[in-house]
């Protein structure tokens, strides 16, 4: 019968996509686009649209990585020598007529340069003008030539397995040519079970299909076949798109171990270990791809996501700009860097890469959202919801999974939309949280898909409300100017410097000027001065005072719902509004809480012996020794299978203790740790935000609300120090509580911390210390075991001191900037000349 199908496949000229195989290490990945945001499509375009043949090889790279990468796309030959462009070997041959088809035919069988050749020369040439027809792109043809040859011969397994390439070629979106394919390449391996190529080949019809556990199946088979770096490769990328990260970077390592110079590996094993959270290991894998091959855009895009993840702005922003000085058409590095000036409160830049993103993909549907926020977020509305309506129109098609753009767009379109009706309306005389309807809240903040029964959409666009106009910073007085700046540098210690967290100016200065505000009110309130509130002038409660922050957090970015969950509709609450975080699922770990969960691995343990010691008595000792070994999460999971009601998984309960009445306890969040067989883990934390729950802490806020204001009229009004300690204990314990409860959809952290920072200054305090690395002040708070543990571990780190005189001449915040177009102006205006002087 026919010799071994890796003599065969060497060959170049019959790439079944019409041209040659890539030969450079971007090509490659067309096989395995699943890897999406790092290993995307355009990693198959970095040398333009009309790469069709063997890219030119690089003079520069090691002759040995570019033959391993020369290798398969779907259903192409692989030639291990491919020769560069240009050569007739690797032009494309689809505009051959008959006679050119014929005398390429008799070439590739004299040459016996085909898939299972036959010892007869005759049947060679047939076989071989079915394979030219499929180069040419004649798949009907060549299905109808290689059935001929089967009537005649059934068993004849080059034709059977022409046929199935023919198949595949055709198509796979067309279901039915997938199973073709399949099934013709099933016959060829039970006619010829010992050739890797074949498995790997069906491998390839399998994963687009989503039946990626046979494709592996099929992949580890060519493996004990024959292995290569190939193989290990294509699996361990299979393994990546299963979310089992620790397989993939087993097989990446080992394809490396078989060939080191694959940069495309090496960049692949460092995507591992980034979505383990494992971001220096990722680094330096980016940084040894770049090694292999200094002009890896992909490598520097990834490099400039890793580092984004650090919180490192500089360093991501020398990355994205080497990819796309490397390829300014780089779609996909335009769009990260974009993104990442949106959340760094560079909205101008940021709206320069989205633009260009849509020049070069005008359906790019997360360029067109984020154009249409960015341009929402500096008050442009008119062109924010005109980008908003593009991604609308742009419906998923049957079966097809709506992205998150989609899911969100309409209720951006219907905020704005709002917003804007409100641009010139004072915020002290309107409620976002009673004006927009409850379930489209309760929908927005679950991020559901927007199917809202009865809902009556928002007005259009009024025209005789004008968008927001640049504001010039130098056209504020300078007593503004001073403020702003304060503001700047304020909202800057509430930065946060741990994984996952970049800093944002945007937000540092809205959060800033949220505590001057703060200060200011509560000032004035503690002099027995009423407050104008929701169109109503009274004495201010203790949301009235959170309620400042979330104004401020909301404007800032308007793509978050940041709202009370007490004024859901009833149904929601009845059912509870959970506040979810991941912290370990499967292979994947949350870095932003890793310092976090020795505290919570302990409170875990404390409560397993709770447990054992009221249910389990006998198997106590048992337990306690197998908690003493316990050193990580996942040294839980034996444990658990102790006990048949654990076995599965198990919850357990923090519990905040009252001020109000010392006898009690609240719940405070939940942890939740299930295992599968493989081992596996879920390890979550979430609060739920029950009606009764509610009640309960609001009562505990409102007392000490009380406390603070009367404890705040007293130092306030009296000419001696009063007593500040005294304040600054009642201030971080209401925070205590308000953290504890979670009582806002997003944002409920930095909204907190603005108000400590604020009702600090009008006790005549202020902080000047930055939180330390690695911690947030939210989980501080959850994981304490109480409000005066909470306070003194905060004060620790604020380096308290007296406030300076200057800032009872700092004008009103609530009178500068009264109307949310005012406070868009101030967010937008560029401060850096002045404030970076004065800093």
């Amino acid at each position: 019968m026919a010799p071994a199908l890796s003599v065969a496949v060497r060959i170049c000229v019959l790439a079944i996509v019409g041209s040659c195989v890539t030969c450079s290490g971007e090509g490659e990945g067309s096989v395995y686009q699943p890897l999406q945001f790092f290993l995307s499509p355009d990693m198959n375009r970095q040398s333009g649209p009309g790469t069709g043949g063997c890219a030119q090889r690089d003079p520069n790279s090691d002759s040995s990585w570019d033959a391993e990468e020369c290798d398969s796309a779907f259903f192409t030959f692989r030639e291990i020598d491919c020769e560069p462009r240009g050569s007739p070997a690797c032009e494309s041959i689809i505009s051959l007529n008959t006679e050119k088809i014929l005398s390429q035919a008799k070439s590739l069988a004299e040459q016996k340069r085909l898939p299972f050749i036959t010892n007869d020369d005759d049947t060679n040439e047939e076989l071989a003008i079915g394979y030219v027809l499929i180069g040419s792109g004649l798949q009907d043809e060549a299905i109808k030539h290689f059935s001929s040859m089967l009537q005649e011969e059934p068993d004849l397994v080059s034709a059977i397995y022409g046929r199935g390439i023919a198949y595949a070629r055709k198509g796979l979106q067309d279901i039915k040519n997938a199973e073709l394919a399949l099934f013709e390449l099933s016959r060829v391996i039970s006619l010829e079970p010992d050739h890797p190529e074949v498995f790997e080949q069906r491998a390839e019809i399998l994963s687009p299909l989503g039946r990626i556990s046979e494709a592996l199946s099929d992949l580890t088979r060519a493996i004990q076949l024959q292995p290569s770096a190939r193989l290990y490769r294509h699996r361990g990328t299979l393994h990546f798109i299963s979310e089992d990260y620790l397989a993939a970077q087993e097989d990446f390592q080992r394809s490396l171990n078989l060939n080191q110079k694959q940069p495309i590996a090496v960049l692949y094993k460092g995507l591992t270990f980034f979505h383990r959270g494992l971001l220096k290991e990722a680094i330096d894998s980016f940084k040894e791809a770049l090694k292999q091959k200094a002009n890896f855009i992909e490598a520097y895009k990834s490099l400039g996501q890793a580092y984004r993840e650090l919180g490192n702005f500089e360093a991501a922003m020398e990355n994205f700009q080497k990819a796309l000085m490397l390829n300014q058409n780089h779609v996909q590095t335009l769009q990260l860097r974009g993104m990442m000036l949106y959340h760094h409160g560079s909205l101008q830049e940021a709206l320069t890469n989205f633009k260009r993103c849509l020049q070069l993909e005008p359906y790019n549907e997360v360029c067109q959202y984020m154009k249409g926020l960015s341009h929402v977020s500096m008050g442009h509305f008119y062109e924010g919801i005109k980008a908003q309506t593009k991604v609308m129109l742009n419906d998923p098609l049957p079966g097809q999974k709506a992205s998150q753009e989609y899911l969100k767009v309409k209720y951006l379109r219907e905020y704005s939309r709002y917003l804007h009706a409100h641009l010139d309306t004072p915020v002290t005389e309107y409620n976002i949280d009673a004006d927009l309807p409850g379930n489209f809240k309760d929908h927005w903040a679950k991020n559901l898909p927007f199917l809202i029964e009865d809902y009556e959409e928002q007005p259009g666009l009024q025209p005789h409300i004008k968008d927001v106009l640049p504001q010039n910073f130098e056209s504020y007085k300078p007593e503004i100017q001073e403020l702003v700046c304060v503001a700047d540098s304020l909202g800057s210690l509430m930065q946060y410097e741990t994984y996952g967290f970049l800093p944002n100016r945007r937000i540092h200065r809205a959060m800033g000027l949220a505590a001057l505000e703060i200060m200011q009110v509560l000032h004035k309130t503690w002099t027995n001065s009423k407050v104008r509130i929701n169109g109503k002038t009274r004495l201010m409660q203790w949301r009235d005072m959170f309620d400042i922050a979330v104004k401020w957090r909301r404007i800032s970015d308007p793509d978050q719902p940041v709202l009370w969950l007490d004024q859901m509709p009833a149904q929601s609450l009845i059912r509870g509004f959970n506040n979810h975080i991941n912290l370990i699922r499967g292979q994947i770990i949350n870095m932003r809480y890793l310092d976090y969960f020795d505290t919570i691995l302990g409170f875990i343990k404390d409560r397993i012996l709770i447990y054992h010691s009221a249910n389990n008595p006998r198997g106590l000792l048992e337990v306690k020794e197998a908690l003493e070994r316990v050193k990580k999460v996942e040294d839980l999971l034996p444990i658990m299978k102790l006990n048949s009601k654990t076995r599965d998984g198990f919850t357990v309960n923090t519990k905040v203790p009252s001020l109000k009445d010392e006898r009690k306890e609240y719940d405070g969040f939940t942890i939740t740790i299930t295992g599968d067989k493989v081992g596996n883990i879920l390890f979550s934390v979430e609060t739920q935000t029950t009606e009764e729950r509610t009640q309960l802490y609001h009562a505990e806020l409102e007392a000490l609300y009380k406390d603070l204001t009367t404890k705040g009229r007293v130092l306030a009004l009296s000419t001696e120090l009063g007593e500040p300690d005294l304040v600054c204990e009642l201030i971080l314990s209401l925070v205590y509580y308000f953290y504890n409860l979670m009582p806002l959809s997003r944002g409920s952290s930095v909204v907190a911390y603005s108000v400590i920072m604020g009702a600090l200054m009008a006790s005549g305090k202020e902080v000047t210390g930055k939180i330390p690395k690695g911690k947030l002040v939210d989980f501080e708070a959850m994981t304490a075991p109480s409000s005066e543990a909470f306070s003194k571990t905060a004060k620790s780190w604020m380096n308290l001191r007296s406030l300076s005189t200057s800032y009872k001449s700092l004008p009103s915040v609530s009178e500068t900037f009264p109307t949310l177009r005012t406070m868009i102006e101030v967010l937008n205006t560029d401060s850096s000349p002045r404030c970076d002087k004065k800093l």
